[in-house]
């Protein structure tokens, strides 16, 4: 079969099938709406929700075919990438980027609309100093390229998207497109997706800067307050049919088809974005009357809330990072590992600190087909912990709360213990 090429002359559609697209419209729209609304209630959204965006950085780079897992990435950041190989150790750089790229991203639009621009400068930090970095990042691409199986060549190819002197005029279209009004803004958001990955502009990191336009845009064009939302988890779960719809916009003008594969997704991930976030807040607000009562301390608040931010972390860290007193940093931490709230990653070795970390969020957070009321199989193998699935289970403690229903009623926190001693002189309350 020969390869499909660029759709040239045909975008924006001049057509869709509205008919099949109406009754997915309602649904995305509204499951959209009601993420949002849980968003209004998180206090500080980018700290509490931080993990989710690591997990979709991780989710969306598999996609491209890295290896890296969630607790790795966490592990690395908190500095237990000592086993790390360096394969590995790039897959998760290209990660981090990932997540450093939508942050660099959120702050323009502070100032900028969605753009060119925009995206060019993201592009810069998304290939910042990982493979791919010297093909020009942020830059458009002067050669033809091809997509198909690793070392095909171009007749081989499954797509040939845009050439390359054809590409400025073509980016321009899809920015007047990406900025004019649209009778909804869920399909235009999946026609300028499509485009994109069409165009193919870059000659690297394009289907993770694809992927990446989809919270930019929601946020740009308010739909939400700020880009958390998490789309990779449903694209990864049905890569074969993502990567056909996208080929047929092209092969067969099916625009309609695309849009709708588009539209099941968005209301799918809206709807488990939803039951994750609410079962983060609930679990931040268990934890915050926990912490509150355990420490009796002024500092638990802050506590907790650097916790949310680094569920694996070095203890070292957070005496120096979370602007809390030593003593009480180590008091905090013993009475959260004593409790079983934190749990050991790695012990602490001579001057090495010990890592620990929170498996009740980092549960949430891997948990990608939660459903707001359901129980779902959650495995923490990097940490030696495992929670519910098929085959059994053994329990991590605290058991007293499923974070992933949305309604779980508060847990019961324990009694604090006796006033502790005087905090040793080592550097890490895990010692």
């Amino acid at each position: 079969m020969p390869p499909v090429p660029y759709h040239a002359g045909r975008f924006p559609p001049k057509a869709l099938d509205w008919p099949r697209l109406i009754p997915l419209i309602g649904p995305a729209s509204a499951a959209v709406a009601r993420y949002e609304g849980v968003l209004q209630g998180v206090p500080n959204a980018d700290v509490l929700l931080s993990p989710l965006t690591t997990q979709e950085a991780v989710l969306s780079s598999r996609i491209e075919g890295t290896q890296a897992t969630f607790g790795e990435v966490l592990a690395y950041e908190a500095g237990d990438g000592d086993d790390a190989t360096g394969g590995r150790v790039a897959d998760i750089q290209e990660v981090l980027n990932y997540r450093a790229a939508l942050r660099h991203a959120e702050h323009a639009l502070r100032s900028l609309p969605l753009s060119v621009r925009v995206v060019r400068d993201a592009h810069r930090v998304l290939m910042q100093g990982v493979r791919g970095h010297g093909k020009s990042p942020g830059e458009y691409r002067r050669t033809p390229v091809w997509i198909g199986a690793a070392g095909s060549p171009p007749q081989a190819a499954r797509f040939v998207p845009v050439a390359a002197d054809a590409i400025p005029d073509a980016m321009s279209a899809w920015e007047r497109f990406l900025h004019g009004d649209a009778p909804d803004r869920l399909v235009q958001l999946a026609l300028v997706h499509a485009e994109f990955e069409a165009i193919h502009p870059f000659l690297d990191g394009n289907g993770r800067m694809g992927r990446l336009l989809v919270p930019l845009f929601l946020h740009a064009h308010g739909l939400l307050g700020s880009p958390n939302f998490y789309i990779s988890g449903y694209l990864e779960s049905n890569r074969d049919e993502y990567y056909e719809r996208l080929l047929a916009v092209s092969r067969d003008d099916d625009w309609t088809g695309w849009c709708v594969f588009f539209l099941q997704a968005v209301t799918r991930q809206a709807e488990e974005n939803e039951a994750r976030a609410r079962a983060i807040l609930n679990l931040y607000r268990v934890r915050k009357d926990w912490i509150t009562a355990a420490t009796r301390s002024q500092h638990a608040v802050r506590a907790l809330d650097w916790l949310f931010s680094r569920p694996i972390f070095r203890t070292s860290d957070f005496e120096t990072q979370a602007g809390i007193p030593r003593p009480t940093a180590n008091r905090i931490l013993r009475i959260a590992r004593d409790a079983g709230v934190l749990q050991e990653v790695r012990p602490a070795s001579g001057r090495r600190a010990a890592i620990p970390a929170y498996p009740e969020l980092l549960a949430i957070a891997e948990s990608g087909s939660a459903r707001a009321g359901e129980r779902q199989p959650l495995l923490l193998n990097w940490a030696g912990c495992a929670t519910r699935s098929r085959r059994g289970s053994r329990p991590c403690r605290p058991p007293r709360l499923d974070p992933l229903r949305a309604d779980a009623p508060a847990a019961r926190p324990r009694p604090a213990p006796p006033p502790a001693a005087p905090p040793r002189p080592a550097s890490s309350a895990w010692r």
